[in-house]
This record gives C-alpha cells, sequence and structure tokens, in this order.
C-alpha cells in the first residue's frame, strides 16, 4: 500500500511495486489501472531474493520504501541491492514509541534495531529513526551492495546476519 499512496502524492515519480504474494500482487495491479498510474507505475509479482538479483533492478533505484517485512537484517539484505549508490531506503517501523519498544533506539545506538556496524556489509548506513504518529528508518546506501546478497531465496528470513 505504500507504493500506492507514493504513486498518488508523488505524480512525477515512476515506480516498480514489489510483492511476492500473488493476490496482493494482482490486487496491486487492479488497483494501479483504477488509479491511472499504469504508464508509470509497474508491478513485479517476485520475490526480493530473486529480483535483487536481475540486471534490470539491481543498482539501480533511487529510492526503496518498504513495510517492515521482517527483522531489520532481513529487510536490509532484501532491499540494499535495489539500490545505486547515493539511494535511501525507508522501512515503517513497529508500532508504539521508545518507552514500549527499547530495541527502538536512534540510528547511531549499534544495539539499536539497525546497528550501523552490520549493516556496512550491504552497503548501508543508518540516518535517522522518526518517530510521529508512525515509524520509521532512513538508511543510505554508502556504497553498492555486494554481489553476493540477497543470498539464495528465504535465507535471509531463515538464517538472518545479525
Amino acid at each position: 500500500m505504500p507504493g500506492l499512496v507514493l504513486a498518488d502524492q508523488w505524480s512525477a515519480a515512476t515506480l516498480v511495486l514489489l510483492e511476492a504474494n500473488e493476490r496482493r500482487a494482482q490486487f496491486l495491479e487492479r488497483a494501479v489501472i483504477t488509479c491511472h498510474f499504469q504508464d508509470r507505475v509497474t508491478v513485479v509479482q517476485e520475490r526480493a531474493e530473486i529480483s535483487g538479483h536481475e540486471p534490470a533492478y539491481r543498482g539501480t533505484f533511487d529510492g526503496v520504501v518498504v513495510r517492515s517485512f521482517g527483522s531489520p537484517a532481513v529487510v536490509a539484505e532484501c532491499a540494499a541491492p535495489f539500490l545505486r549508490a547515493g539511494g535511501w531506503l525507508i522501512v515503517s517501523e513497529p508500532p508504539g514509541d521508545e518507552a514500549s519498544h527499547p530495541e527502538l533506539k536512534s540510528a547511531s545506538d549499534e544495539s539499536g534495531r539497525w546497528p550501523r556496524e552490520k549493516l556496512i556489509q550491504f552497503g548501508l548506513e543508518p540516518v535517522e529513526f522518526v518517530r510521529n504518529d508512525f515509524g520509521y528508518q532512513v538508511l543510505i546506501q554508502r556504497e553498492v551492495c555486494p554481489d553476493r546478497f540477497p543470498r539464495r531465496n528465504g535465507m535471509p528470513s531463515k538464517k538472518p546476519l545479525f
């Protein structure tokens, strides 16, 4: 859903909506047509571990926006391969505040959910954690993600790297 909102609010953007679930991908395709976004929004029904290795997508995007679909290790490994150097990743975070979620710490806190030391392996660096009515983590792709990421289908979730 965040992709549809971005498409509506950012009319100059060309977007690719990646969705692994067939039913949700079909819903997105219908919504794109209903909203008349088909000239600038494409829906791809595929897992990130697979499409992250496809030359048409790898290292080509200025930004990636995701709802938190797994732990930070999983999200980072699956999203980083899509970003060009200098690109940004925005990840929605669990609802609540830092008092109810002590793991939600500042971007520079190594004990937080997005440890700088661990994210370096993907070329990512946490920049800012924002909490308003909702929360999101902002990361920058400082260098191109190494070719070994993402690992094969299902591995990021089965064996997270941090």
